[in-house]
C-alpha cells in the first residue's frame, strides 16, 4: 500500500494515540491546537487531514476554521468529532470536508476514509472502465454502473440483477477493484451446489465433519476477510441456508462444519440473480430479512438485445490483440439483428469461434453457421417426429431428451419475455434443472473446474 502523509488535528492525547495506531501504516503528523495546525497546514503537504472541531474544553469549534485552509491546498479533509449538531455537520460539509464521522468507531471509519481517498485519486467510473473493462455505450447502463462505483469504497451491500450472461460477475469484480479493500474477491455460484455442499463451501469444515471430509478446509466467508464475497444466483439458495447466511452477515462470525469454535470475517457482500426478487419474496422463496441485508444498492443490467450499439464494440474488445476480423454488410446486419439470448457471454463465445477460424473476412454463411451451432433451439434445428428419432439413434436417447427439454425451455422463455421465473413456474421445474439444461447447450457457460464461473463481460 502507498504510504500517505496524514495530519491529525486532535487536542486529546489519548485520541491522538488511538488515531496514530489506526494510521500506523502511514506518515502521521499531529497537532493539538488551532495555531499548531495552521502552521503545519501552511508548511506541509498532506494527502488527508483528520479534524476534531473542539480543540480545547472552552473552544468554540475552532476546527471549522481549519477546513477551508486545508481545502484551498487540495487536501482531502475529514471531520471526526463528538458533535452531532445538524448545524455543525452542515457547516463542515459546506466548508469542503469530504466526510463527517462521530467519534467512537475510529478503526472502521479510518479504513473507509483511506479507501475513499484512493478511489478519489483514480476517479470513479472513468472512461477506461467503459472502454476496457465493462464495454458499453448505453447511457442507462453507464449511469447505473457509475452510480454503483460511487458506493464501491463503502460497506454497503450491492445487488446486481440481470439476465444470464449480461456481465454481473464482471461488474462485481470491478466494484471490488474500485473499493480499495485489501482482501480478495471471492465468488461462488450458489446454484451449482446442493444445500449441504453450499454450507461446507461457505463456512468451511473440519476434517471428518462429514463423509468425504478428509481434510480441514477454509470456507469462502473466511477467504473473503477484508475483501468481497460475491454470491451469484443467490435466488436459488434454500431458506435454511438463507437463515444461516443472514446470521453470518449480521454477526460477522460463523461456525465451520464440525467445529465448536467460531470464525470471524469482515467481508463485504455483493450478490446477483437473474430472478425476480420481489416474486421470490412473495412466493416465500426468499427471506425478506435477507433481502434487506443484501440490497443496499441495486443494479439492473439490460440484456444485449436492448444494447444493440454495444455489439460491435464488444466484438472489437474481445478480439483485441488477436486476429482482426472484417464482416460483410449482410453479416453485420444479421449480427446486429440477432437477439443474443446468451447476452455478452454468447457474444464472447461467438468471437472466439470466429478468431479460431481460418477466414479473416466473415460472410453471412459463417455467421449463421456459428450462431445456429450455439443455439440448438433455432427453428431450423428443432427436433420433432422422425428428426427426434434419428437424432436419438445418432446421439443417444439421453442427449435427445436433453435437447427436447432445452427447446421446450427456450419456447417457454420466449413466451415469458425472456424471464426464467415464468418458465420455472409454467413448466414446474427446479432452478437447478433449468440451469443444468441450459449449460448442456452452451446457453449458460459451464466452468470445467470446481468453482462455477459467473457472467462474463
Amino acid at each position: 500500500m502507498t504510504k500517505l502523509n496524514i495530519l491529525v488535528v486532535e487536542d486529546d492525547k489519548l485520541a491522538q494515540k488511538v488515531m496514530s495506531g489506526h494510521l500506523r501504516a502511514h506518515n502521521v503528523d499531529l497537532a493539538g491546537d488551532k495555531k499548531t495546525a495552521l502552521a503545519k497546514l501552511a508548511n506541509g503537504h498532506y494527502d488527508i487531514c483528520f479534524f476534531d472541531l473542539m480543540l480545547g474544553p472552552k473552544d468554540d469549534y475552532s476546527g471549522l476554521k481549519l477546513i477551508p485552509v486545508a481545502v484551498s491546498k487540495g487536501f482531502y479533509c475529514v471531520v471526526m468529532s463528538g458533535s452531532d449538531s445538524d448545524e455543525i455537520i452542515n457547516k463542515a460539509y459546506g466548508l469542503g470536508c469530504k466526510d463527517f464521522y462521530s467519534k467512537g468507531n475510529e478503526e472502521s471509519n479510518v479504513e473507509a476514509v483511506i479507501r475513499k481517498y484512493f478511489q478519489s485519486r483514480t476517479g470513479t467510473a472513468g472512461a477506461d472502465v467503459f472502454s476496457s473493462r465493462f464495454v458499453t455505450s448505453d447511457p442507462a447502463t453507464r449511469a447505473v454502473v457509475s452510480e454503483a462505483l460511487k458506493y464501491a469504497p463503502s460497506e454497503l451491500p450491492i445487488l446486481i440483477l440481470g439476465p444470464s450472461g449480461s456481465g454481473k460477475t464482471s461488474l462485481a469484480k470491478i466494484i471490488h477493484d474500485y473499493s480499495g479493500r485489501e482482501g480478495s474477491f471471492v465468488a461462488i455460484n450458489c446454484s451449482a451446489y446442493t444445500e449441504d455442499l453450499l454450507e461446507a463451501e461457505l463456512f468451511g469444515h473440519k476434517k471428518g465433519a462429514f463423509t468425504g471430509a478428509g481434510e480441514t478446509r477454509k470456507g469462502r466467508l473466511l477467504e473473503a476477510h477484508k475483501g468481497t464475497l460475491f454470491l451469484d444466483e443467490i435466488g436459488t439458495m434454500s431458506l435454511n441456508m438463507q437463515m444461516k447466511l443472514l446470521k453470518a452477515i449480521e454477526e460477522r462470525s460463523f461456525y465451520p462444519l464440525g467445529s465448536d469454535k467460531p470464525e470471524h470475517s469482515e467481508f463485504r457482500i455483493i450478490s446477483a440473480t437473474l430472478e425476480n426478487i420481489q416474486q421470490l419474496i412473495s412466493q416465500g422463496k426468499m427471506r425478506l430479512d435477507l433481502f434487506q441485508r443484501i440490497h443496499g444498492f441495486t443494479i439492473d443490467l439490460s440484456p444485449l438485445s436492448r444494447r444493440k450499439d454495444d455489439i460491435f464494440p464488444l466484438l472489437t474488445h474481445f478480439t483485441a490483440g488477436t486476429k482482426r476480423l472484417a464482416f460483410s454488410p449482410d453479416a453485420k446486419a444479421y449480427i446486429q439483428n440477432y437477439t443474443w439470448p446468451g447476452n455478452v457471454r454468447e457474444l464472447k463465445r461467438f468471437s472466439e469461434l470466429l478468431v479460431s477460424g481460418s477466414e479473416g473476412r466473415i460472410d453471412l454463411e459463417a455467421v449463421k453457421q456459428h450462431l445456429t451451432a450455439s443455439d440448438p433451439a433455432a427453428p431450423a434445428g428443432k427436433l420433432s417426429g422422425g428428426d427426434a428419432y434419428r437424432h436419438a439413434l445418432a446421439n443417444g436417447l439421453e442427449r435427445t431428451l436433453d435437447r427436447v427439454a432445452y427447446e421446450i425451455i427456450q419456447r417457454s422463455m420466449t413466451e415469458n419475455g425472456g424471464k426464467k421465473t415464468g418458465t420455472l413456474s409454467d413448466l414446474k421445474i427446479s432452478t437447478r434443472f433449468l440451469y443444468a439444461t441450459l449449460n448442456k447447450f452452451g446457453a449458460v457457460a459451464a466452468r470445467k473446474d470446481k468453482q462455477p464461473q459467473g457472467d462474463e463481460q
